[in-house]
Protein backbone atom coordinates (compact mmCIF):
# COMPACT_ATOMS: atom_id res chain seq x y z
CA UNK A 1 0.00 0.00 0.00
CA UNK A 2 1.33 3.44 -0.86
CA UNK A 3 0.41 6.95 0.30
CA UNK A 4 1.73 9.92 -1.58
CA UNK A 5 1.51 13.60 -0.78
CA UNK A 6 2.06 16.21 -3.46
CA UNK A 7 2.63 19.57 -1.81
CA UNK A 8 0.32 22.28 -3.01
CA UNK A 9 2.40 25.44 -2.92
CA UNK A 10 -0.53 27.85 -2.76
CA UNK A 11 0.08 31.56 -3.05
CA UNK A 12 -0.42 33.42 0.21
CA UNK A 13 -3.05 36.15 0.02
CA UNK A 14 -2.59 37.72 3.47
CA UNK A 15 -1.59 41.10 2.03
CA UNK A 16 -4.54 41.04 -0.36
CA UNK A 17 -6.93 40.31 2.52
CA UNK A 18 -5.36 43.02 4.70
CA UNK A 19 -5.45 45.66 1.95
CA UNK A 20 -9.00 44.73 0.92
CA UNK A 21 -10.24 44.88 4.51
CA UNK A 22 -8.64 48.27 5.24
CA UNK A 23 -9.93 49.87 2.02
CA UNK A 24 -13.45 48.60 2.58
CA UNK A 25 -13.61 49.67 6.23
CA UNK A 26 -12.53 53.19 5.26
CA UNK A 27 -15.12 53.24 2.49
CA UNK A 28 -17.90 51.98 4.78
CA UNK A 29 -17.27 54.78 7.27
CA UNK A 30 -17.22 57.34 4.44
CA UNK A 31 -20.35 55.98 2.76
CA UNK A 32 -22.32 55.77 6.01
CA UNK A 33 -21.27 59.32 6.90
CA UNK A 34 -22.48 60.76 3.59
CA UNK A 35 -25.64 58.66 3.83
CA UNK A 36 -26.48 60.19 7.20
CA UNK A 37 -25.56 63.66 5.98
CA UNK A 38 -27.92 63.69 2.97
CA UNK A 39 -30.46 61.21 4.32
CA UNK A 40 -29.77 58.62 1.63
CA UNK A 41 -31.18 55.22 2.48
CA UNK A 42 -29.45 53.84 -0.62
CA UNK A 43 -26.00 54.76 0.68
CA UNK A 44 -26.80 53.58 4.22
CA UNK A 45 -28.13 50.21 3.04
CA UNK A 46 -25.12 49.78 0.72
CA UNK A 47 -22.81 50.57 3.64
CA UNK A 48 -24.54 47.86 5.67
CA UNK A 49 -24.12 45.44 2.78
CA UNK A 50 -20.44 46.35 2.52
CA UNK A 51 -20.07 45.66 6.24
CA UNK A 52 -21.33 42.10 5.68
CA UNK A 53 -18.75 41.74 2.93
CA UNK A 54 -15.94 42.81 5.26
CA UNK A 55 -17.10 40.07 7.63
CA UNK A 56 -16.96 37.69 4.66
CA UNK A 57 -13.42 38.84 3.86
CA UNK A 58 -12.33 38.29 7.45
CA UNK A 59 -13.90 34.83 7.43
CA UNK A 60 -12.10 33.88 4.21
CA UNK A 61 -8.83 35.35 5.54
CA UNK A 62 -9.10 33.32 8.75
CA UNK A 63 -9.68 30.11 6.79
CA UNK A 64 -6.78 30.95 4.44
CA UNK A 65 -4.50 31.25 7.49
CA UNK A 66 -5.84 28.15 9.27
CA UNK A 67 -5.19 26.02 6.17
CA UNK A 68 -1.45 26.44 6.78
CA UNK A 69 -1.47 25.10 10.35
CA UNK A 70 0.32 21.81 10.80
CA UNK A 71 -1.68 18.62 11.45
CA UNK A 72 -1.93 17.32 15.01
CA UNK A 73 -2.78 13.96 16.59
CA UNK A 74 -6.31 15.28 17.09
CA UNK A 75 -6.68 16.88 13.66
CA UNK A 76 -4.61 14.72 11.35
CA UNK A 77 -5.62 16.76 8.30
CA UNK A 78 -4.97 20.05 10.10
CA UNK A 79 -7.50 22.84 9.54
CA UNK A 80 -7.75 22.53 5.76
CA UNK A 81 -11.53 22.04 5.77
CA UNK A 82 -12.09 25.48 7.30
CA UNK A 83 -11.71 26.93 3.80
CA UNK A 84 -14.75 24.90 2.70
CA UNK A 85 -16.87 26.23 5.56
CA UNK A 86 -15.64 29.77 4.89
CA UNK A 87 -16.75 29.46 1.26
CA UNK A 88 -20.13 28.19 2.46
CA UNK A 89 -20.40 31.03 4.97
CA UNK A 90 -19.54 33.59 2.31
CA UNK A 91 -22.24 32.19 0.01
CA UNK A 92 -24.82 32.31 2.81
CA UNK A 93 -23.82 35.90 3.68
CA UNK A 94 -24.27 36.93 0.05
CA UNK A 95 -27.68 35.25 -0.21
CA UNK A 96 -28.89 36.89 3.02
CA UNK A 97 -27.52 40.29 1.97
CA UNK A 98 -29.22 40.06 -1.44
CA UNK A 99 -32.47 39.07 0.25
CA UNK A 100 -32.32 42.03 2.64
CA UNK A 101 -31.48 44.50 -0.12
CA UNK A 102 -34.21 43.12 -2.39
CA UNK A 103 -36.80 43.44 0.38
CA UNK A 104 -35.78 47.04 0.97
CA UNK A 105 -35.81 47.72 -2.78
CA UNK A 106 -39.36 46.39 -3.13
CA UNK A 107 -40.50 48.60 -0.25
CA UNK A 108 -38.87 51.66 -1.78
CA UNK A 109 -40.46 51.04 -5.18
CA UNK A 110 -43.75 52.15 -3.70
CA UNK A 111 -42.29 55.06 -1.74
CA UNK A 112 -38.96 56.16 -3.27
CA UNK A 113 -37.12 58.68 -1.09
CA UNK A 114 -35.90 62.00 -2.51
CA UNK A 115 -32.11 62.25 -2.22
CA UNK A 116 -29.23 64.11 -3.83
CA UNK A 117 -28.45 62.08 -6.95
CA UNK A 118 -25.10 63.83 -7.47
CA UNK A 119 -23.78 62.92 -4.02
CA UNK A 120 -25.04 59.34 -4.39
CA UNK A 121 -23.29 59.11 -7.77
CA UNK A 122 -19.96 60.43 -6.46
CA UNK A 123 -19.81 58.25 -3.35
CA UNK A 124 -20.89 55.12 -5.25
CA UNK A 125 -18.26 55.78 -7.94
CA UNK A 126 -15.57 55.59 -5.26
CA UNK A 127 -17.12 52.29 -4.18
CA UNK A 128 -16.85 50.92 -7.72
CA UNK A 129 -13.12 51.66 -7.78
CA UNK A 130 -12.41 50.24 -4.31
CA UNK A 131 -14.52 47.10 -4.71
CA UNK A 132 -13.25 46.37 -8.22
CA UNK A 133 -9.66 46.79 -7.07
CA UNK A 134 -10.27 44.49 -4.09
CA UNK A 135 -11.93 41.85 -6.29
CA UNK A 136 -8.97 41.90 -8.68
CA UNK A 137 -6.67 41.03 -5.77
CA UNK A 138 -8.37 37.62 -5.61
CA UNK A 139 -9.10 37.06 -9.31
CA UNK A 140 -6.18 34.74 -9.98
CA UNK A 141 -6.68 32.63 -6.86
CA UNK A 142 -10.45 32.37 -7.42
CA UNK A 143 -9.88 30.07 -10.39
CA UNK A 144 -8.43 27.28 -8.19
CA UNK A 145 -9.66 28.01 -4.66
CA UNK A 146 -13.36 28.03 -3.74
CA UNK A 147 -12.62 30.05 -0.59
CA UNK A 148 -10.88 32.79 -2.60
CA UNK A 149 -13.70 32.58 -5.16
CA UNK A 150 -16.10 33.45 -2.35
CA UNK A 151 -14.02 36.52 -1.46
CA UNK A 152 -13.78 37.49 -5.13
CA UNK A 153 -17.55 37.15 -5.67
CA UNK A 154 -18.23 39.20 -2.56
CA UNK A 155 -16.13 42.09 -3.83
CA UNK A 156 -17.32 41.76 -7.42
CA UNK A 157 -20.91 41.83 -6.15
CA UNK A 158 -20.13 44.99 -4.21
CA UNK A 159 -18.67 46.59 -7.33
CA UNK A 160 -21.81 45.67 -9.28
CA UNK A 161 -24.08 47.11 -6.60
CA UNK A 162 -22.02 50.30 -6.42
CA UNK A 163 -22.17 50.51 -10.23
CA UNK A 164 -25.94 50.24 -10.10
CA UNK A 165 -26.02 53.00 -7.49
CA UNK A 166 -23.88 55.18 -9.79
CA UNK A 167 -26.35 54.70 -12.64
CA UNK A 168 -29.26 55.32 -10.30
CA UNK A 169 -27.61 58.47 -8.97
CA UNK A 170 -27.04 59.81 -12.49
CA UNK A 171 -30.64 59.13 -13.57
CA UNK A 172 -32.02 60.66 -10.37
CA UNK A 173 -29.84 63.73 -10.86
CA UNK A 174 -31.00 64.21 -14.46
CA UNK A 175 -34.68 63.24 -14.20
CA UNK A 176 -35.68 63.08 -10.50
CA UNK A 177 -36.98 59.55 -11.24
CA UNK A 178 -36.18 58.17 -7.78
CA UNK A 179 -37.86 54.80 -8.45
CA UNK A 180 -34.87 53.89 -10.66
CA UNK A 181 -32.71 53.22 -7.59
CA UNK A 182 -34.76 50.32 -6.11
CA UNK A 183 -35.46 48.86 -9.58
CA UNK A 184 -31.74 48.61 -10.39
CA UNK A 185 -31.11 47.14 -6.95
CA UNK A 186 -33.52 44.30 -7.72
CA UNK A 187 -31.85 43.58 -11.08
CA UNK A 188 -28.36 43.55 -9.56
CA UNK A 189 -29.58 41.38 -6.68
CA UNK A 190 -30.87 38.77 -9.13
CA UNK A 191 -27.54 38.74 -10.99
CA UNK A 192 -25.59 38.31 -7.75
CA UNK A 193 -27.88 35.52 -6.58
CA UNK A 194 -27.42 33.69 -9.87
CA UNK A 195 -23.62 33.95 -9.61
CA UNK A 196 -23.61 32.92 -5.94
CA UNK A 197 -25.76 29.83 -6.36
CA UNK A 198 -22.91 27.77 -7.87
CA UNK A 199 -20.58 28.79 -5.04
CA UNK A 200 -23.24 27.78 -2.49
CA UNK A 201 -23.99 24.36 -4.02
CA UNK A 202 -20.30 23.55 -4.58
CA UNK A 203 -19.46 24.47 -0.98
CA UNK A 204 -22.33 22.26 0.27
CA UNK A 205 -21.06 19.37 -1.85
CA UNK A 206 -17.48 19.73 -0.58
CA UNK A 207 -18.69 19.93 3.03
CA UNK A 208 -20.50 16.62 2.45
CA UNK A 209 -17.30 15.07 1.00
CA UNK A 210 -18.73 14.92 -2.49
CA UNK A 211 -16.36 14.69 -5.44
CA UNK A 212 -15.16 18.18 -6.51
CA UNK A 213 -16.91 19.35 -9.66
CA UNK A 214 -13.69 19.49 -11.68
CA UNK A 215 -12.76 15.84 -10.99
CA UNK A 216 -14.04 13.08 -13.31
CA UNK A 217 -14.30 9.93 -11.19
CA UNK A 218 -15.23 7.70 -14.12
CA UNK A 219 -12.13 8.84 -16.01
CA UNK A 220 -10.00 8.03 -12.95
CA UNK A 221 -11.63 4.61 -12.62
CA UNK A 222 -11.01 3.87 -16.31
CA UNK A 223 -7.37 4.92 -16.00
CA UNK A 224 -6.80 2.72 -12.95
CA UNK A 225 -8.61 -0.25 -14.51
CA UNK A 226 -6.37 0.00 -17.56
CA UNK A 227 -3.11 -0.22 -15.61
CA UNK A 228 -0.92 -3.31 -16.30
CA UNK A 229 -1.95 -6.29 -14.19
CA UNK A 230 -5.00 -4.64 -12.58
CA UNK A 231 -8.01 -6.97 -12.62
CA UNK A 232 -10.31 -5.04 -10.29
CA UNK A 233 -10.75 -1.50 -8.97
CA UNK A 234 -12.87 -1.04 -5.87
CA UNK A 235 -13.38 1.23 -2.84
CA UNK A 236 -12.52 4.28 -4.93
CA UNK A 237 -13.20 7.44 -2.92
CA UNK A 238 -12.45 11.03 -3.94
CA UNK A 239 -13.13 14.04 -1.72
CA UNK A 240 -11.88 17.54 -0.98
CA UNK A 241 -9.53 18.11 1.94
CA UNK A 242 -9.85 21.84 1.39
CA UNK A 243 -10.89 24.23 -1.36
CA UNK A 244 -7.55 23.57 -3.09
CA UNK A 245 -6.60 19.96 -2.25
CA UNK A 246 -8.22 16.69 -3.32
CA UNK A 247 -7.69 13.27 -1.71
CA UNK A 248 -8.21 9.79 -3.14
CA UNK A 249 -8.17 6.27 -1.75
CA UNK A 250 -8.49 3.12 -3.86
CA UNK A 251 -7.93 -0.63 -3.76
CA UNK A 252 -6.32 -2.18 -6.84
CA UNK A 253 -6.40 -5.96 -7.26
CA UNK A 254 -3.24 -7.25 -8.96
CA UNK A 255 -2.85 -11.06 -8.68
CA UNK A 256 0.73 -11.81 -7.79
CA UNK A 257 1.47 -8.13 -7.19
CA UNK A 258 2.87 -5.51 -9.60
CA UNK A 259 6.05 -6.19 -11.53
CA UNK A 260 7.26 -2.61 -11.04
CA UNK A 261 8.44 -1.92 -7.44
CA UNK A 262 7.64 1.78 -7.97
CA UNK A 263 4.16 1.03 -9.29
CA UNK A 264 2.22 2.90 -6.58
CA UNK A 265 4.50 5.92 -6.76
CA UNK A 266 4.19 6.15 -10.55
CA UNK A 267 0.40 5.85 -10.38
CA UNK A 268 0.24 8.56 -7.70
CA UNK A 269 2.33 10.92 -9.83
CA UNK A 270 0.08 10.27 -12.82
CA UNK A 271 -3.06 10.88 -10.76
CA UNK A 272 -1.61 14.20 -9.70
CA UNK A 273 -0.61 15.17 -13.24
CA UNK A 274 -3.86 14.15 -14.90
CA UNK A 275 -6.48 14.85 -12.26
CA UNK A 276 -4.88 17.15 -9.69
CA UNK A 277 -5.06 14.61 -6.85
CA UNK A 278 -2.88 15.92 -4.01
CA UNK A 279 -3.25 13.04 -1.52
CA UNK A 280 -3.62 9.62 -3.21
CA UNK A 281 -3.58 6.45 -1.10
CA UNK A 282 -3.28 3.26 -3.18
CA UNK A 283 -3.73 -0.19 -1.67
CA UNK A 284 -2.48 -3.15 -3.72
CA UNK A 285 -4.28 -6.47 -3.17
CA UNK A 286 -3.66 -9.92 -4.60
CA UNK A 287 -7.26 -11.10 -4.14
CA UNK A 288 -10.75 -9.72 -4.77
CA UNK A 289 -12.75 -7.62 -2.36
CA UNK A 290 -14.65 -10.57 -0.92
CA UNK A 291 -11.49 -11.89 0.69
CA UNK A 292 -9.80 -8.77 2.03
CA UNK A 293 -12.32 -5.96 2.40
CA UNK A 294 -14.33 -5.20 5.50
CA UNK A 295 -18.02 -4.61 4.78
CA UNK A 296 -19.45 -1.18 5.54
CA UNK A 297 -21.40 -1.09 8.76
Amino acid sequence: MGHHHHHNHAVRYDRAFALGTILNVVYIVTEAGFGLWIGSLALLSDAGHNLSDVLGLLMAWGAHALMRLRPTNRRTYGWRSTSIFAALGNALLLIVAVGALSWEAIRRLFDPPEVSGLVVLAVAAVGVVINTGTALLFLRGSRQDLNLRGAFLHMAADAAISGAVVVAGLIMYLTNAYWIDPLLSLVVGFIILYATWHLFTEAINLALHAVPSDVDVEAIRAYLAGLPGVTEVHDLHVWALSTTETALTVHLVIPGGPDDPDFASRVADELHRRYGIEHPTIQIESAGCSLVCHPHR
